[in-house]
């Protein structure tokens, strides 16, 4: 063979082989996807069809269901959540059957979705194939574990987040070929990304300002003055990006005018600063659960941090992914009353650095895919379902309300949508006007609009018989007056740790139809 066509055939060697990587790579993409949708399906499956799974979500779903009949948000229902998260619930009670079951099917497709992503980030930073679809699966068992069972708002945004992290661990390859038109759509890609995540909670404006910053990194890095020019604009690209969801609804809003601005920016940007802070001992405790419940991926995460910190192997996307991680943090630890849902926006990174580990230790895998599913396991046994309990109230309220409006004071949202019944305020949900946490933090005198609502006779008023310690107390102090003179209890269900309380109007001895 002669010189010249040596070179010729290391070529079309080299471009066959790329040319079977592809494909390959698809093939593999195709089975991890499969395998983390059909374990998404099975983790999650048991609880389709519960009304009970959480306040939050029954409260989306209200909302949403309710956007379909005219109302707006922050004006006719009451919430400090970005507009985005009810969007989607209103999309959600447009599709034909059960609402309930429809938003917990797409909250699977998410969660499915995220967990792929996930995998795919892990395989970027040095894990391998199996073990990056470990991590996905690492997030789905600790994603259920920390509330993340049904539609939290997480569940929806760390997808869109987490394939923003996704784009950016691609700048390391960008940066080392010099590609800077690649690295402003990349970034455009990323921010954009961040910017929908936003409209479903504002934390992740801290992952985002991380993926912006990384970009702009890379970007500045490039030699020469027209690397430099092209940064600067494709930074305000970003930035408006990132931005432009939110700047739409406060456009939407403010077109409204100036009541419904008012009240717009009040839920979003004014209110959380005037809510009362939790008690130190039970914020204390909510974050010592939670760290209790994420430890198998903690351990994952220490593994890869220490013992194989000096892989070269995808080192510099992994260090991405851990600022990544810092910011998830960040944003966690700003909200500051630690419930365990605040925790989930944690779980993409932590599981994509954990899988690093478990490609390089059989036995540390064993140990935490073990401790993972333990924790999942017992974390549902002692969960009680409490579907049964609400839609028995939910019954009760349908049977004694007729035309009229019931009242949820202390209790489950989705009863109004279970029972089909008007919503006698805009502050429907509970906590709002029944919790100490909340008092002075609406923009209404809590106590003031109970009465309100009382002196309207409601035919039926649900409460329940939780601690008095988180009441508030000006609100629970008209409720009880309220009760006591002309409502009687109709029964006690019991509803997991507490039990709902069904009151109806004395005159009302048996059920009306009107």
């Amino acid at each position: 063979m002669s010189t010249l066509t040596q070179p010729t055939s290391v070529i079309n060697a080299a471009a066959h082989a790329d040319a079977t990587i592809a494909p390959q790579r698809l093939h593999a993409l195709w089975i991890t996807s499969f395998t983390l949708l059909l374990l998404a399906f099975l983790l999650r499956g048991w609880d389709f069809g519960s009304a009970a799974l959480d306040l939050d979500e029954q409260w989306y779903l209200l909302v949403g269901e309710r956007m379909l009949h005219g109302a707006v948000p922050y004006i006719d229902l009451w919430d400090r959540k970005p507009i985005g998260l009810f969007l989607l619930y209103a999309g959600v009670g447009m599709l034909p059957g059960d609402g309930i079951i429809a938003y917990q099917l797409i909250a699977t497709l998410f969660a499915a979705a995220t967990a792929i992503t996930v995998a795919m980030i892990a395989q970027r930073i040095g894990a391998g194939r199996i073990s990056g679809c470990v991590g996905g699966l690492l997030y789905l068992l600790t994603l259920s574990v920390l509330g993340g069972q049904g539609g939290q708002s997480p569940v929806f945004y760390n997808l869109f987040v987490a394939m923003a992290a996704l784009l950016t661990t691609r700048l390391p390859h960008l940066v080392r070929h010099g590609r800077l038109s690649a690295i402003g759509w990349n970034g455009l890609g990323a921010c954009a990304l961040v910017g929908l995540a936003i409209q479903f909670k504002y934390t992740a404006a801290v992952e985002g300002a991380l993926m912006g910053g990384a970009h702009v990194w890379a970007a500045w890095r490039l030699p020469g003055v027209r690397s430099r020019a092209a940064t600067i604009g494709w930074t305000v690209a970003w930035m408006t990006a990132g931005l432009l969801p939110t700047i739409a609804v406060v456009i939407a809003y403010a077109d409204m005018g100036a009541s419904a601005f008012h009240a717009f920016w009040f839920a979003n940007f004014i209110s959380i600063a005037l809510r009362r802070a939790y008690p130190a001992r039970q914020v204390m405790g909510n974050l010592g659960s939670i760290l209790g419940q994420v430890t198998p991926l903690l351990i994952a995460s220490i593994a890869t941090l220490t013992r194989y910190r000096t892989l070269k192997e995808g080192q510099a996307s992994r260090r991405l992914v851990i600022g990544w991680l810092i910011a998830a943090v960040a944003g966690f630890a700003a909200i500051g009353t630690f419930h365990d849902h605040y925790a989930l926006p944690l779980l993409p990174p932590l599981a994509a650095l954990g899988a690093v580990a478990l490609a390089r230790s059989r036995a540390l895998a064993v140990i935490v895919v073990g401790a993972a599913t333990l924790v999942f396991v017992g974390e549902r046994a002692s969960t009680p379902n409490a579907d049964q309990a609400v839609r028995e109230a939910a019954a009760l309220v349908q049977t004694y309300s007729g035309q009229r409006c019931p009242y949820v004071f202390m209790g489950d949202p989705i009863i109004y949508h279970l029972a089909g019944k008007c919503i006698p305020t805009a502050y429907a949900f509970p906590n709002t006007l029944a919790q100490a946490i909340e008092q002075n933090a609406t923009g209404v005198d809590e106590a003031r609009e109970v009465r309100r609502i009382m002196s309207n006779r409601p035919p039926v008023v649900v409460s329940s018989d939780r601690s008095r310690t988180i009441w508030n107390v000006a609100s629970a102090a008209v409720m009880r007056r309220a009760l006591a003179s002309d409502y009687y209890l109709r029964k006690r269900i019991a509803r997991g740790r507490y039990n709902l309380l069904i009151y109806v109007r004395r005159d009302r001895k048996r059920p009306y139809d009107s």
